[in-house]
């Protein structure tokens, strides 16, 4: 439609008044620089406090850069030299964990924490201050005032100035006050991770490698650290002696890029970037104060006119030289992916790989360069993609991914040590997955980084990512390849050095690469990347070639594992998908705007997409209970058909072990550990099955989209029952684990007794009990937790008539399906398993708690678990009446029991009203 000349004169005055406002909120945090005339009047170069400058430096190496350093050789000491124009300017300092001791989130290439600083002198005094950029606004504005007095800045190192030059004016001071000091605050860290107290000794640290360029400085600090006394329990079995160890820091102090041209691009909550955050105090509109920018890498065409062209700069990784030859080519054929995104973004080759020689004289922490790193580990067994960004703009500029050798060499689960001896009860889920939230071979909380790669900044006492258990997240992807793996050479009788297992290695791992690299250039997690295909479809590589496998490498994918009877098509996907390659047009398409703001139209035109099915889009925020599809490590648009599918694999896994292992040459213990790698996938995938109970679908459309849903869409009740059918089929039935003895009888642990190995003290043989009342324990808990309880409540309203899950109907069913064996009471013998048991005193505990108040759920429930527990006790007499010559000791006395405690649970309510 055309636009009147008075619509354009409001736009164009609307575009100019907001084009001060935005460059105002990029720079106001560039606070005042002091100016060399100002420092003249306050230096004085008499005090006898200061040394001379020429006898300071005198018999050392001067490098030249971006600071000026002067290093002695003989004593160690490292000089920096500070302009006076350098004083009050931002600079950002990143810092790396450079070499670690392999376990316990000490692991070599681990980011430490990214800082915006600036040095600030103060009397005979050098500050380095961290500049607070969270709280922002224009340029003289008076609330300037009233931000610095209201928002602190953090000084986290007082130098003292060594000398002054007279000439110069520069400031001198000991870098090792600083660089040697303990900056990443890895003493707290250490006391936290290893639960022992070690000290930063100052004889055993110091400088290594030092480098100064023009735009950057790169210094490695060597810190040792000893726990002299040995006698607080720390053991770390990487060390030859744990009382001492010693740990290399990269430093990287970079000036931020200056009139680059790059723009800073707004975000949008439907499309999965991560962000530059900042509250705009100069904000007056009355909407949501807070400016979200997505972090991103500055690509600018060579010809701006053309639709398709290169990059003035393209992104650049390398495989650092550390990595195995055979991984190489899967690696950058992973990086290399995602070059067709950028093509439908208007870039031909935005990203290349190189290979880091043999030889090279450069450090992979160098912030000048972005790396794919490989490290070794005891523990660890993780990917991670961090990137490192310009906290006032959100521009990246440096990225390096580690990789732990274990996470494709090492296919081994240890699930027996994930069965606590006293874990009923625990509904603890790590992740939301069905493990111990506390479970680590060294005992205590494990650490490490986010599986998988989260862009994060890494807290320096702490290398934990948002608080979760990440070791978790790294056992539950390796052990989706160790099942990919488990079932080629099962059921599929591919051999381990076959040219099948290596084609499946490297589509894992080419894989595994695209997912981190996709964080490197600014993307979160998509868990609905998976939805994209039918069942059917995911072999089909007519299909899966062309189109890919997913919506999204962002997600967390299983290995594609073809049902029986079925022909195997690809493990993982070849391609980049539909939701990938929108992304990256709304992150990096050029739009010809010169400020933020001038490219809301052109980017809300790309948003609006969001409602296609091959965009749908949701992150770890949305991957919990509520959604059954938002999920991790599942396929199809059918997860629950997917989830049982792969439950029926698991089965036949064990069946096969059973039958024909352990080969020759091979040893029972090995044995153990594949079927604990099925039995944690089996887990997994119940997992799945649980979230349709009470489910709904969460969408991020807006109104008015094309195609627009509301938020929430409730599961359909045929759905939700089905779900409970499966559940009771592959967790309550009584053959659901129906293991025959002679697989029992081979669970053998390892009996290597040394530090490679925990052996198991306690419990020699497989705790066959515990191991499967775990899951049903937890699965019982979820499906009748208050929050799923409360959720089923509300859906009755939410739901059109008689399409809910009442909550009647499920106290019902799981009624049904776990007393089964008193229904219907009639003369024939009953006999209850230890399995079922179990299953029934903790359905017994749970409704005791709802009607005692000890479980927190809604009233209605409470009421209905009264109901049961009566209804419970008409059938238990009925049996006990009419069945009690044909129940075997062990029945008869868990139903008298159980009687027996549902008559004082009642009674004891009656008299708390």
């Amino acid at each position: 439609m055309k636009k009147s000349p008075f619509y354009v004169c409001c736009l164009l005055g609307l575009l100019f008044a907001n084009v001060s406002s935005v460059k105002a909120a990029i720079t106001n945090t560039q606070k005042p620089v002091v100016t060399s005339q100002v420092l003249a009047k306050d230096i004085n170069i008499e005090n006898s406090d200061f040394q001379s400058f020429d006898d300071t430096v005198k018999n050392t190496q001067k490098l030249e850069g971006l600071f000026t350093l002067y290093r002695n050789k003989q004593t160690g000491t490292i000089y920096l030299e500070i302009k006076p124009e350098q004083l009050n300017k931002n600079y950002l300092a990143t810092i790396t964990l450079d070499s670690g001791i392999g376990e316990r989130g000490l692991y070599s290439g681990m980011p430490l924490q990214d800082m915006l600083f600036y040095f600030r002198r103060v009397n005979n005094n050098l500050h380095f201050a961290v500049r607070n950029v969270n709280f922002r606004t224009s340029p003289g504005n008076p609330e300037q005032r009233s931000l610095e007095r209201g928002f602190s800045d953090s000084v986290l190192s007082s130098l003292k100035i060594i000398s002054i030059h007279p000439q110069r004016q520069t400031i001198l001071v000991d870098l090792g006050n600083l660089l040697l000091s303990d900056l990443p605050g890895l003493s707290s860290y250490l006391k936290t991770a290893l639960e022992a107290s070690y000290q930063l000794e100052e004889d055993k640290t110091y400088f290594g490698a030092a480098k100064a360029f023009p735009l950057n400085m790169e210094i490695e600090s060597i810190y040792g650290f000893s726990n002299p006394s040995g006698d607080d329990g720390a053991y770390l079995p990487t060390l030859p002696d744990s009382r001492a160890l010693s740990l290399k820091v990269h430093y990287s102090l970079s000036q931020l890029p200056e009139n680059n041209g790059y723009i800073p691009r707004l975000a949008d909550e439907r499309i999965g970037y991560f962000t530059t955050v900042y509250k705009d105090f100069s904000s007056k509109s009355g909407k949501d104060p807070f400016v979200r920018y997505i972090q991103r890498w500055n690509l600018e065409k060579q010809d701006p006119a053309a639709s398709l062209s290169p990059p003035k700069k393209q992104i650049v990784f390398w495989i650092e030289n550390t990595v195995p030859v055979e991984y190489r080519d899967a690696i950058r054929e992973g990086v290399l992916m995602w070059n067709a995104a950028f093509e439908k973004a208007g870039f031909k080759d935005a990203i290349a790989v190189q290979q880091m020689p043999d030889n090279a004289t450069w450090d992979p922490a160098d912030v000048r360069y972005n790396t794919i790193r490989w490290f070794n580990s005891l523990d660890a067994a993780f990917a991670l993609g961090p990137s490192r960004v310009n906290p006032l703009t959100g521009e990246i500029l440096d990225a390096d991914i580690i990789v732990d050798a274990d996470f494709v060499n090492s296919f081994k689960q240890e699930y027996r040590h994930l069965i606590e001896p006293n874990q009923k009860g625990n509904s603890s889920i790590c992740h939301r997955g069905f493990l111990p939230s506390h479970s680590s071979k060294h005992g205590g909380e494990a650490h490490g980084g986010e599986a998988h790669g989260a862009n994060r900044q890494v807290k320096p006492s702490l290398l934990e990512h948002d608080g979760h258990n990440d070791r978790c997240k790294g056992m539950q992807f390796a052990n989706q390849m160790a099942v990919g793996s488990l079932s080629l050479s099962l059921l599929q009788n591919v051999s381990p050095r076959s040219d099948r297992m290596k084609e499946y290695i490297h589509q894992f791992v080419r894989l595994l690469i695209a997912h981190e690299v996709g964080h490197t250039i600014g993307l979160r997690h998509n868990f609905r990347g998976s939805t994209l295909l039918t069942p059917e479809e995911l072999n089909n590589t007519d299909i899966t070639r062309a189109k890919g496998m997913v919506s999204s490498v962002m997600d967390y994918l299983p290995p594609n594992l073809a049902p029986q009877g079925v022909k195997q098509g690809d493990y993982y996907t070849s391609k980049v998908g539909a939701y990938d390659e929108w992304a990256i047009e709304y992150g990096y398409k050029p739009s010809g705007g010169v400020v933020p703001i001038a490219e809301q139209r052109f980017l809300d035109e790309i948003a609006k997409k969001s409602s296609q099915p091959e965009l749908a889009y949701a992150s770890d925020e949305d991957s919990f209970d509520l959604d059954p599809t938002v999920n991790q490590y599942d396929l199809s648009g059918d997860p629950l058909g997917y989830a049982r599918s792969q439950l029926d694999i698991d089965r036949q896994l064990w069946d096969r072990l059973n039958k024909g292992y352990p080969g020759t040459g091979e040893s029972y213990s090995e044995v153990s550990d594949r079927f604990n790698t099925a039995f944690m996938h089996y887990l997994q995938n119940v997992f799945l099955i649980t979230k349709y109970i009470g489910g709904q679908s969460f969408y991020r459309d807006r109104p008015g989209n094309r195609n627009g849903r509301l938020p929430f869409e409730p599961v359909p009740v045929a759905k939700q029952r089905e779900a409970l059918a499966a559940l009771q089929k592959y967790v309550f039935a009584e053959d659901a684990f129906n293991f025959p003895p002679d697989l029992l009888n081979k669970l053998a642990p390892s009996r290597w007794m040394d530090w490679s190995n925990n052996i198991a003290i306690n419990r020699l043989d497989f705790p066959v009990h515990d191991s499967i009342f775990f899951p049903q324990s937890i699965v019982l808990r979820e499906v009748l937790s208050g929050d799923r309880l409360n959720r089923l409540r509300d859906l009755e309203l939410k739901s059109q008539p008689n399409q809910a899950l009442t909550l009647p109907e499920l106290f019902n069913t799981l009624h049904s399906d776990i007393w089964s064996e008193l229904q219907p009471a009639d003369s024939k013998s009953v006999k209850i398993s230890s399995f079922r048991r179990a299953l029934q005193r903790e359905h017994l505990q749970i409704l005791i708690g709802m009607v005692l108040r000890t479980e927190d759920v809604p009233e209605d429930a409470r009421t209905l678990a009264w109901s049961k527990l009566r209804q419970l006790r008409e059938d238990i007499n009925g049996s006990l009446r009419h069945r009690s010559g044909n129940l075997d000791e062990y029945t008869k006395a868990h139903l008298q029991e159980t009687r027996d405690r549902i008559s004082k649970a009642l009674d004891a309510q009656m008299q708390s009203n």
